[in-house]
C-alpha cells in the first residue's frame, strides 16, 4: 500500500534542462551552467558588458502534489509585495512521478531536482489557482524521498518531499 495525497493540486513544474545548456562554447562557464555547483550561471551572451540569465527548460509538466496550508498562504502573499516567508514544501507521490516518466529508471531518483522552476499552481481539473511570478521565481533547492509506504513485504518509494525558494535574479558584470 502506497497511500495518496490529500487535497491533491497540480504544481507545474518548468525543469532545467542542463543537456541544453551544457553545450561546448569558450570559456568554462560559456556555456551557461556549472557543473561543479549544478546550476546555471550569468552569460554575457549578446557582449554588452551585462550577464544576463541563461536557462534552457524542458516543457512545463503539471505533477499532482499537496500544497500546505501555510505554504500557500505565503505563496497568495508574494505577487503583493508581501512574502514573510520566501521558502515552502510540496509533496509529491511516486505512483504520479512514475507515471509521468520523472523517476531515472536505472537508479529509481526523481528527476525533480534543484533548480528546477515553479510556474504556478492548479486545482484538478486544470484551473490555475495561483501563478508564480518570475522573476523573482521559485526554485527548487531541496528534493528528497521521505518514505517508503506500508507495505512491508515490497516496500517503495512513496513520498518526494520538495522544498522551494525564490532567489532574486542578479546581474552583474562577467
Amino acid at each position: 500500500m502506497r497511500g495518496k495525497l490529500i487535497f491533491p493540486f497540480l504544481a507545474e513544474l518548468h525543469r532545467l534542462d542542463t543537456a541544453a545548456m551544457a553545450a561546448p562554447g569558450p570559456g568554462p562557464h560559456a556555456n551557461g551552467y556549472d557543473a561543479d555547483f549544478r546550476e546555471p550561471v550569468l552569460v554575457d551572451a549578446d557582449d554588452d558588458g551585462l550577464a544576463e540569465a541563461f536557462r534552457r527548460e524542458f516543457p512545463p509538466v503539471r505533477v499532482p502534489c499537496q500544497v500546505e496550508p501555510d505554504a500557500f498562504e505565503s505563496l497568495r502573499m508574494a505577487p503583493s509585495g508581501n512574502s514573510p516567508r520566501t521558502s515552502f514544501e510540496l509533496v509529491f507521490h511516486f505512483r504520479d512521478l512514475e507515471r509521468l516518466g520523472l523517476v531515472d529508471a536505472a537508479t529509481g531518483d526523481a528527476l525533480i531536482r534543484p533548480s528546477d522552476r515553479l510556474g504556478g499552481l492548479y486545482d484538478v481539473m486544470g484551473a490555475l489557482v495561483q501563478a508564480v511570478r518570475t522573476p523573482p521565481g521559485l526554485y527548487v533547492t531541496e528534493a528528497r524521498p521521505t518514505g517508503f509506504g506500508l507495505h512491508r513485504r515490497r516496500p517503495r518509494r512513496n513520498l518526494l518531499l520538495v522544498t522551494f525558494n525564490d532567489r532574486p535574479q542578479a546581474r552583474g558584470l562577467t
